[in-house]
Formats: structure tokens, sequence, C-alpha cells
């Protein structure tokens, strides 16, 4: 039961993510990517303060304050702001393909920080990830885009910082409520992005849009994109192992790409089902188990 709790939160929050990649791309024809981030994070505070409130919720120890807020720095400010970013210069499809790698880094940062076991099958998912990634991003030549290149480049950055977060992230709900890890992250989020903003806005002024529909796009992205979705996915991992639980997050580029495609008009080529077929192997390898031999059986056989 334990399980299917977990693969619901965590499959909730990852096809909210794929939706996440559409709604970024239209938004951010409107508003800067940093500008946005900081709407997002404050508009997600706002929502998960109120609800800590009732749920009494804030409380952590001082000595949890300084990993949380690397949580914050590395997760929120560093993984979003480069998903915004590299978004912004390539497309919605193409962001959510290249962050689906994560999974396959996840077990690589479980083996560094939690000690997880990381046997042979899960060194392989990782270089079959980092191919899958190289193919879809491409070898430059005279005719590449290099403003959608260094998009993938920087979408890459936010593939590992992802997996940073999502492991550092389970040493704290192993303490507290995911609710309190996402808030106090949330919060932490707020301040690394400030400096940010401020030095976009300085030499890029936005000029905010009139139109209802990129507002309402914003309160999502703030809202059920940020609010909701860290919170199940954070809440998921209370249930499942991060080995296992980081399978759910290939639901992500599944999501955005048939959102693109249909809403964006996004065009997807060869190279693109090539890597998302080797990546998808080698999320499956990261994530699968090998079958145990039954102490009968191995009586039996020895008998």
């Amino acid at each position: 039961m334990n399980f299917f709790k977990g693969a619901a939160y965590l499959s909730s929050a990852a096809s909210i993510w794929g939706m996440t990649y559409v709604v970024s791309k239209v938004v951010l024809d409107s508003i800067s990517p940093w500008l946005l981030l900081e709407l997002r994070f404050i508009l997600a505070l706002i929502t998960l303060s109120i609800i800590c409130y009732y749920q009494s919720g804030w409380k952590i120890n001082k000595k949890d304050i300084l990993p949380i807020a690397i949580i914050g720095l590395v997760g929120y400010t560093g993984s979003i702001g480069l998903q915004f970013v590299g978004t912004k210069l390539s497309g919605a499809a193409m962001g959510s393909l290249i962050t689906s790698a994560s999974p396959a880094l996840i077990s690589f940062f479980a083996f560094l920080i939690l000690r997880e076991k990381i046997n042979n099958r899960k060194i392989i998912s990782l270089f079959l990830a980092t191919i899958g990634v190289i193919v879809v991003i491409g070898i430059p030549n005279g005719k590449t885009d290099y403003g959608a290149y260094y998009g993938n480049i920087i979408l890459v950055g936010a593939a590992i910082t992802w997996a940073l977060y999502t492991i550092l992230s389970k040493v704290q709900t192993n303490k507290y409520t995911s609710l309190t890890v996402t808030t106090w992250a949330t919060v932490f989020g707020v301040i690394f992005t400030i400096p940010f903003t401020i030095f976009e806005q300085i030499n890029a002024p936005t000029e905010l849009p009139a139109n209802l529909w990129i507002w309402m796009g914003v309160l999502f992205l703030g809202t059920v994109s940020t609010a909701g979705a860290f919170y199940l996915w954070n809440k998921g991992f209370e249930y499942i192992d991060t080995s296992t639980g980081s399978l759910f997050f290939f639901l992500q580029p599944l999501i955005g790409t048939i959102f693109g495609y249909f809403l964006l008009n996004e065009k997807i080529n060869s190279t693109f089902y090539v890597g998302s077929v080797i990546i998808a192997i080698a999320v499956y390898l990261s994530i699968r188990e090998p079958k145990k031999v039954s102490n009968v059986q191995f009586n039996s056989k020895n008998a």
C-alpha cells in the first residue's frame, strides 16, 4: 500500500512538471526567466506558508537550517533557474527530455551521499543516459542553432542539480515532514534568486504583460507546479527509495512532449526519438533490481 501511495505522489508531481515546461515556454515569451522564477517562488511560499501555519510545520532544528538552505540553492534557484533559462533558449519537449536523465544521476548521488549501493548495471545506466543526452543535444556544426544548443547544455546542468536536490531532500524528509522541508527550501529559493533577478532587471528590464492568460500561467507555476508538485515529489520519497522512485520522473518528458507537440507545434526530429529511447533504457536499468534466488531454491540445488 505504501508503494502505491508513493507512486501516486511521484506520478502526479512528474506529470505536473511535464505540463510546466509548456506553460513556462509560453510565459517566458513575456516575462524574463529570473523574474518569473522569483514570482513563482513567492507565490509558492505564500501558499505553503498558509498551509504550514495551520499544520504547525515550521519548526526545525537550527543545525538543519544550512542543509535546507543548500537544498533551496541547488534545487530551487539552481535547478529551476537553469531549467527556465534552458527552456527559453531551447523548447518544452527538449527541456523535459534532457532533464529526464536525472533518475540515472540520482543513483550516482545516492551512492555518494546516502551510501546506497551502486553496481555495474547502474554504472552502465549512467553511461547510457549521458549518450542519450548527447544524441538529443547533437554536435554543433555550421547549421546549428547555437541559442537552442546552449539552451540544451544549460538543461543538462538542470538535470544534474535536480538529481542532487532529490538526494539532499531525501536526507531531510527522514527528519521532518515533506511540508516542512518544501516550505523552508522555498524560503531560501526566494532569497537566493533575488540577486539574479536584480541583475537581470538592471541589464534587461521586463515590461510586465497585461495578458490575463500569462498571469494565469504564472499562478499555475507558483501554486501548482512549485508548491504542489515539489511537496508531492518529496512526499513520494517518504514511501519509496530514491532509485526506485526516480523512475516516475520519466513521466515528465512524455507529458511535456505531448503538450509541446499539440499546443506549441514543436517539431520532433529523429534524434529526439533515438535519444529518448536510450535515456528510457538508462532509466530502466537504474531502477531495475536483479531477481533474488530464494533460500529454498538454493538449498535444493545444493542438496
